[in-house]
């Protein structure tokens, strides 16, 4: 005889099996008189219990299920009837003897379940079961006979043959929207206008309550009366509901359908909106059919009453799932496996609801444990985000936008309403603990006392977690993980590694200059990470820390010097810089630079900066010190590639170069520059290879040239290429002079690349920069000696300060 709470939220409509009750033909409680308002729903079919209970339903619209004894006595309880009767009718429907003693008794207990009047022939006290997880706060829309009457011209939708239509149409729809046509511009289109985007809510708040109309038009469909629909709080979140309580007189197949018929219109409902987006274009529209899908995901969760538990609470025949884990969980103690109270269901279903309760009570303590270890880091993120979306309606306000408006009130509910759930859950939790508590050590001192020791240590833990110190209430930024070490290592603030670990988060050392201002989180600064690699340790065992460097920013080019610089906070774009440059050197002294750096503080991104640099040196040089850098720095990238390319080609001629020469050269040139700016469509894994291209043309024109100078016996022309590995900081820079003699030409490629998909825990920079592309046209050619290369690489490191 255990209450539960039936699908929706029963309310009750009056009584259809009642009569009307004549008054005691002998006083006080000789004739029991059942309550106003029950209503017999009769035998579960295809119960999971053993023995199948019977549905009752008092009349405050809560359903309590009864043994086959107390709902034969409830059932000849008719106002008329004394005890001895009552025993007599009862006996003879059961097939047993039942005394006037017997009746009096179990008149009594149904009078404790207030489905009978007093003795003195006053209505009962009744009190509703009140669940954790439980609707609240509801207010009845439609009364049974207005919720009949406008959901009948629903039923005709759940023909076989309608339903196996609407369905094959509903599965082309999300295949077409999911994986062809995609929600990019129906996201952008709703944002950029907020008269659709609040059409999009409108219509999704609408569609909710027509999933309703599902349910109760599924109900009627299968033979069973659906009585109120109407609305609460679910938690804290707004929510529709519909009592389709009499579809327990149904079979199994048709609970199901009852239980299925609100998903089944929000398929509706998505088919609909496709025809919409059809006829006006609004690709706004598609966004509607994201929220149906979404909603159906939703709602067969079966963790908590959502469709989904209903459809397995009447699939296994257990209507009282919830009430059903205390039994479970003692059942499977050695001891208790043969317990009466763990054998009342059938063997089947108990191995259901016995795997039901073993998944969902861990994933439920796991829920509250990490709600109230995450609440600081979520209530200081949504005060902050508050704070933002008022600062935009103060200014929308201002500019008289009220459909603006209307969307930062929603967008500030939204945010507000989920730190308003953990407070309540906590709370509810709380509460319901402690008086349970209370109830079980009456009487027991002893157990008493531990129990408020262990109370008074949750409550220090919790104020300890939760108390204000820097850190505690920092909003959740968007390169943090999020994981459950990430959330418990936060709480308890100890147990932090200290270095840096892959795929962990860690703590690290900082060198900063005396005096200068440290970074923070809303004004950080570039950093290079030293990490050992693979977790060396030093002489006393002890791992060797992490150390983290300030990375300024590099130095513009000075005379002469080439550099591509591309630095990417944006998130989901891709960033190129690109510098392309041809240079004359007549001096004693050759020191050109050729520079490439990207640098990346963002999510999914990619950035790429590629510097191009051909040095022509006339005449002798005493001393030639090219050099060529690449760098790609990372800076709490997560999924994104970043990587620099420098290539340096340096040739030595003996005088100018021929008018033809020149002329071929200019030619491939602006080729060359007519490459640079398209270089967005060319893949990364090719652009060494087109610039070596290059090189070779280059070279081509210049040999052939009367200026050109032949290598001396034993000296060939050179080429390197250097690339870093990914997560490692090793720049390298070469310089070498030389005189007439060395080799005619050479050529240097830096190459620094890497990607990361995790983050880290510090922000990246805060500037970005466009894609450039700079070229520099060859001009009158001097006299030039012989050169040697020059040739260095930075690889890619994932920073934190």
């Amino acid at each position: 005889m255990t209450p539960f709470e039936g699908p929706g939220a029963p309310d009750a409509p009056a009584d259809v099996h009642d009569e009307a009750a004549a008054p005691p033909p002998h006083g006080g409680g000789a004739v029991p008189v059942r309550a106003d308002g029950v209503q017999l729903l009769g035998e579960v079919p295809g119960s999971g219990y053993r023995v199948a209970p019977a549905l009752v339903r008092r009349g405050d619209g809560q359903a309590i299920q009864l043994t086959p004894l107390l709902y034969a006595v409830l059932a000849q309880v008719d106002g008329r009837r004394t005890h001895a009767q009552v025993a007599d009718a009862v006996g003879a429907a059961v097939g047993r003897q039942v005394s006037e003693a017997d009746a009096e008794t179990l008149c009594d207990r149904l009078r404790t379940l207030g489905v009978l009047t007093k003795a003195d022939g006053s209505e009962p006290e009744v009190r509703r079961s009140n669940p954790l997880l439980a609707l609240r706060f509801k207010y009845v829309v439609s009364d049974p006979e207005a919720t009949r009457r406008i959901t009948a011209p629903f039923a005709w939708l759940f023909a076989p043959v309608v339903v196996v239509v609407l369905v094959a149409a509903f599965l082309a729809v999300c295949g077409w929207v999911l994986l062809h046509k995609g929600l990019a511009s129906a996201t952008h289109q709703a944002f950029a206008q907020p008269a659709l985007l609040l059409a999009v809510f409108a219509l999704t708040v609408v569609s909710a309550g027509f999933h309703e109309f599902g349910h109760a038009a599924a109900a009627r469909y299968g033979g069973s009366t659906p009585g109120a629909m109407g609305t609460g709080l679910y938690l804290v979140w707004p929510a529709f509901y519909t009592d389709v309580t009499d579809s327990y007189r149904l079979g199994r197949a048709g609970r199901v359908r009852t239980d299925l018929g609100g998903l089944y219109f929000n398929a509706i409902v998505a088919v609909a909106m496709f025809g919409v987006w059809w006829g006006t274009g609004w690709d706004a529209i598609l966004l509607i059919i994201a929220t149906q899908v979404l909603q159906m995901v939703r709602q067969l969760a079966p963790l908590v009453r959502f469709d989904g538990y209903h459809v397995l609470a009447d699939v296994t025949g257990v209507p009282d799932l919830y009430h059903r884990i205390k039994p479970t969980l003692v059942g499977l103690l050695p001891r208790h496996w043969n317990d009466p109270g763990a054998r009342v269901l059938k063997p089947w279903a108990r191995a259901v609801v016995t795997t039901w309760v073993v998944l969902v009570v861990p994933v439920l303590l796991f829920s509250l444990v990490m709600m109230v270890l995450s609440f600081p880091r979520v209530a200081g993120t949504a005060w902050a985000s508050v704070g933002r979306q008022w600062a935009r309606l103060e200014t929308q306000l201002a500019d008289g936008d009220v459909l603006a408006v209307v969307v930062r009130v929603l967008s500030i509910v939204a945010i507000a309403l989920p730190v308003l759930g953990v407070v309540f859950i906590v709370s509810r939790v709380a509460k319901q603990v402690v008086a349970g508590t209370w109830r079980a050590t009456e009487d027991r001192p002893v157990r008493r006392a531990v129990a408020g020791l262990v109370a008074l240590a949750v409550v220090a833990g919790l104020a300890w977690s939760w108390w204000p110190q820097p850190g505690t209430y920092r909003p959740i930024q968007a390169y943090e993980r999020g994981t459950l070490a990430d959330g418990v290592s936060s709480t308890l603030r100890s147990g932090t590694p200290t270095t840096l670990q892959e795929g962990r988060q860690g703590a690290g050392r900082a060198v900063w200059p005396q005096g200068a201002a440290l970074p923070t989180a809303e004004s950080p600064q570039l950093a290079v990470v030293m990490v050992p690699r693979g977790g060396q340790a030093a002489a006393g065992g002890q791992q060797l820390p992490t150390w983290v460097f300030p990375f300024n920013r590099p130095l513009p080019p000075g005379e002469g010097g080439n550099q591509a610089m591309a630095v990417n906070t944006k998130d989901g774009s891709a960033l190129y810089d690109v510098a392309f440059a041809l240079v004359w050197a007549d001096g004693d002294t050759v020191a050109n630079t050729n520079e490439a750096y990207a640098l990346a503080s963002c999510t999914g991104c990619q950035t790429v900066a590629v510097a191009f640099q051909v040095v022509l040196i006339v005449g002798n040089a005493d001393v030639v010190v090219p050099e060529n850098v690449a760098a790609a720095v990372n800076y709490g990238c997560v999924q994104c590639v970043t990587q620099a390319l420098a290539t340096q080609l340096v040739v030595t001629l003996s005088g100018p170069l021929s008018a033809q020469s020149s002329a071929e050269l200019a030619a491939l040139w602006k080729e060359i520059s007519a490459f640079g700016d398209s270089i967005q469509d060319v893949p990364l894994s090719e652009l060494q290879e087109r610039l070596t291209e290059f090189e070779r043309q280059i070279l081509a024109i210049v040999q052939k040239d009367p200026a050109w100078v032949e290598p001396t016996t034993g000296s060939t022309p050179t080429a390197s290429t250097s690339t870093g590995p990914a997560g490692t900081t090793s720049p390298t820079t070469g310089a070498s002079g030389s005189s007439t003699g060395g080799p005619p030409a050479s050529s240097s490629s830096s190459t620094a690349s890497g990607s990361s998909s995790s983050s880290s825990s510090s922000s990246g920079p805060t500037g970005t920069t466009d894609p450039t592309a700079s070229t520099t046209e060859p001009t009158q050619p001097q006299p030039a000696p012989t050169t040697t290369a020059a040739a260095g690489d930075v690889a890619d490191a994932t920073a934190t300060p």
